[in-house]
């Protein structure tokens, strides 16, 4: 019992830094199929995702193909501004946190990677590149959910 304790008390900072956006009316995780459709996003220098604003219709499930074009690592994360905002935050306390969540994906120079997600209302949904430092120096974008 004491060793389940303390194994609880030292997993509560990480528990409070893993956060589950698509519980929080983003949307969820999507399915690729032959009717998704497919957005390319780079991340480039100087702090930028190119494009760094997506229209999409609600209820539309959409294949983020993003690709780093910068010679630092980057990630592409979805959520509400004030909670990646904070989690932003939290990311320059703890820089070594990893993210695998299903609103995330982190990217070394070179790489490419996709992120299926499904926008299932009419809304704001931002992204930001949670890295130390990335998402003050504007490291950031929208997703315009149309009704």
């Amino acid at each position: 019992m004491k060793n389940l304790v303390l194994t609880a008390v030292l997993l509560l900072p990480v528990a409070a830094f893993a956060h589950d956006d698509h519980d929080a009316g983003i949307g969820q995780p999507g399915k690729a199929t032959a009717k998704t459709r497919m957005v390319k996003v780079a991340m480039a220098a100087p702090m930028r995702f190119t494009p760094a604003k997506v229209s999409v219709k609600g209820g539309e499930t959409v294949r983020f193909v993003l690709t780093n074009t910068d010679d630092r690592a980057h990630e592409f994360m979805l959520g509400e501004i004030t909670a990646l905002q904070a989690h932003a935050a939290e990311m320059k306390k703890h820089p070594e946190m990893v993210h695998d969540e299903a609103n995330a994906i982190t990217l070394l120079p070179g790489q490419t990677g996709e992120l299926v997600w499904t926008f299932p209302k009419s809304g704001v949904v931002d992204f930001a590149c949670l890295l130390p430092g990335h998402f003050e120096a504007g490291m950031q974008g929208r997703v315009e959910v149309r009704p």
